[in-house]
């Protein structure tokens, strides 16, 4: 899932601590990173689900990976609409903003799928920055009252998911604070390529 690279559309929170300039260029760079890694991989296909709807075709998104609208409403409802409407069979949807993240870490959360209904990617926040469904014999519903953006995005989540298999992949930091960004901010920053001088 990704907002559109552009500055006020994107990385909001972490904008109103940093600047919308220094937010906006870690979001096309962590993004950009995202694709790289893991849309090339052949064990699975990426799908690219972007807000707002209206940017679908916008120049930035790279045309070799397929685009899907997110839809409206809050993060839930637009995950579920997303789940819903995947190809068959098991599914995983992560968020464009985790410098840490490695092809390994979703080959592992669709290992983990094979004996589990649901599998997350913890994040320290209290949130998530990974979720899979099996969707078979039936797609869940875990995002009745979740409280998203705050420390109880995971436990509400869980607590919709009662009497279900759930799994853990790899615990990996979402960028939205100044303090996030900073303590990551190696991790992103050697993504960037340096500057040939000319």
């Amino acid at each position: 899932m990704a907002k559109s690279p552009v500055a006020g559309r994107s990385k909001r929170r972490l904008a109103a601590s940093i600047g919308a300039i220094p937010a906006t260029r870690f979001y096309r760079t962590c993004l950009a990173h995202t694709l790289m890694r893991l849309a090339t991989d052949r064990r699975w296909r990426t799908l690219l689900a972007v807000s707002p709807d209206s940017d679908i075709d916008a120049a930035f998104w790279p045309r070799a990976i397929q685009r899907v609208p997110q839809g409206h409403g809050d993060l839930g409802v637009r995950m579920q609409r997303l789940f819903r409407l995947l190809p068959p069979g098991p599914a995983i949807i992560v968020g464009s903003d985790i410098p840490g993240i490695k092809a390994s870490d979703i080959a592992k959360a669709f290992r983990l799928l094979g004996d589990a209904d649901a599998v997350f990617g913890r994040a320290p926040d209290g949130g998530y920055w990974l979720l899979g469904l099996r969707r078979a014999p039936r797609l869940l519903a875990p995002f009745a009252g979740v409280r998203w953006s705050g420390p109880h995005a995971l436990a509400d989540t869980l607590g919709n998911l009662k009497g279900s298999r759930i799994a853990f992949a790899a615990t990996r930091s979402d960028v939205d604070s100044k303090e996030d960004y900073r303590r990551l901010r190696g991790n992103w920053e050697r993504l960037i390529p340096p500057r040939r001088a000319v």
